[in-house]
């Protein structure tokens, strides 16, 4: 009986051939925290009598959503992650002086490998599938059993193949692929299932694209996205110092769906996420026909805050200005991509725009800081979910977009169709 990539990473961490349905008590590769989910999951590991890691090396702590500190509460809660990294001399402590969203800095340090099994007090660790391993989010409790133990327990998961066909047009990316998907089966379409990603559009499609897809699984109700490993996995890899060694696995043509999904990608526009759901999704034509007017445009967050993304807003604001009435708000995904889009003159280009470029945190995402909207604002957004008041005000609206989109309505100051 043939299995999915998700059944033999499961397998291979079991010892033994396992299949969706089943329970089973696997190791773990790489446990990730952050700043307001690693507090809670110290408290339990305190509180359980554990002294030591049971796995060190695969444990993450990235401050990430409100760091540098935005409150005396947000302070307080950075010192409990401070203290313990330095009292376990955790390897993989990532704080100013080397920042950036989790999910965007652990595959840059080479600490997410194809193949692992992953898991993190963060709904969007889902993230990491892009590269062929399986990951998810879990609970603070979850997390601290998993440094305790090094393990924990799961439900092998179905899995959706998602066949995607065609080239994608010049403006339709991984984001708008991840949205058509959500729009057609719901923000409930895939719970507990793994979305599983394949067909000829994957050659089109660069890493970024396939992180952004991955990320918003869970916006399906999904346990997991992922991709297969392939040249792109290979090439994004290549130059990092990987923590383990790659464990390459690929379904078998027999393996069990429950269900196939085929979406010609060459005949899909950008799709824009109406409030206040990411499967309220319409096609850009029909957002422009609405003339929707915004006060901000946002692009960053673990969905959309990496370097493709700067520079394709680079290319689309260069030697234009923003709309009087809208504000512009960038956030890179790590400081890396903040250099590297400053040596090649995108960062100067949104500023010359009327554009503000932060340091990169989670925070106007999660409507934390950085970017809060006020009563009965409008946004355009790269981010991953637009529920009433997520990102501020709960009288506030957020439409979900591609770089591309945000950054051309941001000069428009209403949602608009890119062009170069």
């Amino acid at each position: 009986m043939g299995q999915t990539i998700t059944e033999k990473i499961f397998s291979e961490h079991v010892g033994r051939k396992v299949y969706a349905g089943e329970i089973v008590r696997s190791p773990i590769d790489m446990v990730i925290g952050n700043d307001i989910t690693t507090p809670i999951s110290i408290k339990a590991f305190e509180e359980s009598g554990a002294t030591t890691l049971a796995n060190p090396d695969g444990f993450s702590i990235v401050l990430d959503h409100f760091i540098p500190a935005k409150d005396i509460a947000s302070a307080n809660q950075a010192r409990i992650s401070r203290d313990f990294a330095k009292k376990h001399r955790l390897k993989n402590f990532f704080d100013e002086k080397d920042m950036g969203i989790e999910h965007a800095l652990l595959p840059e340090k080479g600490l997410i490998v194809p193949g692992d099994v992953i898991i993190g007090a963060d709904s969007h660790t889902c993230t990491h599938g892009a590269l062929g391993a399986f990951s998810t989010g879990m609970g603070s409790t979850d997390l601290a059993f998993a440094m305790i133990t090094g393990g924990n327990w799961f439900k092998v998961p179905e899995s959706i193949k998602v066949v995607l066909s065609g080239k994608p047009g010049t403006f339709t990316t991984g984001k708008d692929i991840i949205l058509e998907i959500i729009r057609r089966i719901g923000v409930d379409g895939a719970l507990y299932q793994t979305l599983e990603f394949t067909g000829s559009t994957l050659e089109y499609l660069s890493m970024d694209d396939r992180f952004s897809m991955c990320n918003m699984a869970i916006e399906a109700g999904a346990k997991s996205g992922i991709v297969a490993y392939d040249a792109t996995t290979k090439a994004f890899l290549e130059d990092k110092p990987l923590a383990r060694e790659p464990k390459i696995c690929y379904s078998d043509a027999d393996a069990t769906y429950v269900q196939t999904l085929e979406i010609d990608v060459a005949a899909l526009e950008p799709v824009i996420a109406y409030p206040f759901l990411p499967s309220n999704g319409h096609a850009l034509s029909e957002a422009v026909a609405d003339n929707i007017k915004i006060d901000q445009a946002f692009i960053g967050s673990c969905t959309n805050g990496r370097l493709s993304d700067l520079k394709i807003a680079a290319e689309i604001l260069k030697d234009k200005k923003v709309h009087d009435d809208v504000r512009l708000i960038v956030t890179p995904g790590t400081q890396q991509i903040l250099r590297e889009a400053n040596k090649r003159g995108y960062i100067d280009i949104i500023v010359d725009a009327g554009g503000v470029v932060s340091n990169p945190t989670c925070g106007a995402c999660l409507g934390g800081y950085m970017g809060i909207l006020g009563d009965n604002e409008v946004a355009i957004s790269t981010t991953n979910r637009n529920f009433v008041g997520r990102m501020g005000s709960r009288s506030s609206k957020v439409y979900l977009a591609n770089s591309a989109v945000a950054a051309a309505s941001a000069i428009a100051g209403k949602i608009t169709a890119p062009t170069l």
